[in-house]
């Protein structure tokens, strides 16, 4: 796999060693229902999800309120089965995808799927304090890959990858991060599109890397409109580039650059990767129908926080869930930069069936793709 090439993998961790002693224990009776029951596979078997915020509360990283004391605490409304992947998970027939640092190294949960996403992750950004980069995220993909590999055997594992969902989140941060350092945003040769682009490259690498590995189902997720986030209106609010409901639309064009390339090059991969289906979900386009008509979708407030201080709650994030609104169900944005989870049961709705907003995965919907084979 070319992201393994000249890396020698360290599988120390406490997790590597729990999962390969709980899995000799489990694997007798699993082992021989994967291997001789052909009818046991739904066509969507798991689900392996990779991202930032948009797939994790804070739960998935070590020290997290350590190193995000300054940023969100709690970047969703509950627990991370408010969030868009679970949402999708369970429309799919699939079981809650537990978090990774939650395993207990049952070959049961490897099978339904593994959560490697930490909040506040990027995909490259030099100077994040996030804890696990997308880099580390693919590193754990591929040791739980080879797990299944040595427990199952070569085939039922390469069975399994295929028929598993492969869910990657990413860029939000990395995005914000950029926008807020004014010495990389000023460098030389390191203009937002040039920024784009290397992100979107590293994106197509993963998913490449990934088909590498036998993963034939794969979908990316759109970044949402930054420049209409509470944060980006409440740090820019005196800017005079912004639309009439005051969003940011020099920060808008950057996102819309990265989810256009990111989508063109996940449209050439289809036609080039035999056997594969990659989809691109435009989030962007889903929230901007959301912030521009929030009546329609029974939505008050579109510009400010339900969790937040400061203007549009947008200068601290939610510290405390203490200090939430009354009712998030009428909110666009819970925090600094993420949704409600009102937001994200339409946009799951959306992405599973184009009701009530069609055509925002592309080019089938999450029912498509459950009900097809590789």
């Amino acid at each position: 796999m070319r992201f393994l090439k000249g890396r020698r993998w360290v599988l120390g961790s406490i997790l590597y060693v729990g999962l390969v002693v709980m899995m000799d224990l489990c694997m007798g009776n699993e082992e021989m229902m994967l291997s001789n029951n052909s009818s046991w596979w739904p066509t969507v078997t798991g689900m392996y999800i990779m991202g930032d915020s948009s797939v994790d509360c804070g739960d998935n990283t070590p020290f997290y309120p350590i190193l995000h004391q300054n940023l969100s605490l709690h970047p969703c409304n509950g627990s991370d089965r408010t969030l868009l992947p679970q949402l999708l998970a369970k429309k799919m027939g699939l079981q809650y995808v537990k978090p990774f640092y939650s395993q207990n190294g049952s070959i049961e949960e490897l099978l339904n799927g593994v959560n490697f996403g930490a909040a506040q992750a990027t995909i490259m950004y030099p100077r994040s304090r996030s804890y696990q980069s997308l880099n580390q995220q693919l590193r754990q993909t591929f040791e739980t890959i080879q797990l299944l590999q040595l427990q199952l055997g070569q085939e039922t594992a390469k069975t399994l990858i295929e028929s598993s969902l492969f869910y990657l989140s990413f860029g939000k941060d990395d995005l914000i991060n950029y926008l807020v350092d004014d010495e990389s945003a000023t460098s030389p040769g390191y203009d937002g599109l040039n920024f784009t682009r290397i992100l979107v490259d590293q994106m197509i690498n993963v998913i490449e890397n990934l088909y590498d590995a036998n993963a034939r189902k794969i979908v990316c997720m759109g970044i949402l409109p930054l420049g209409c986030s509470p944060s980006v209106m409440s740090i820019r609010h005196n800017s005079t580039i912004g639309d009439k409901l005051g969003c940011e639309n020099d920060v808008n064009l950057l996102v819309l650059e990265f989810n256009t390339r990111l989508e063109q090059k996940i449209l050439d991969l289809n036609l080039k990767m035999r056997g594969a289906q990659f989809i691109f979900c435009d989030i962007y386009r889903a929230m901007m129908e959301f912030i521009f008509h929030p009546q329609a979708y029974g939505f008050e407030d579109a510009k400010n926080a339900c969790c937040g201080l400061g203007k549009y709650g947008g200068m601290k994030g939610c510290l405390s869930p203490d200090m939430a609104c009354h009712r998030a169900s009428n909110h666009v944005w819970w925090d600094l930069y993420n949704p409600t989870e009102a937001v994200n049961i339409l946009l799951a709705n959306s992405a599973w069936s184009g009701d009530p907003l069609s055509s925002i995965c592309r080019p089938i919907t999450f029912k498509a793709l459950g009900s097809s084979s590789y």
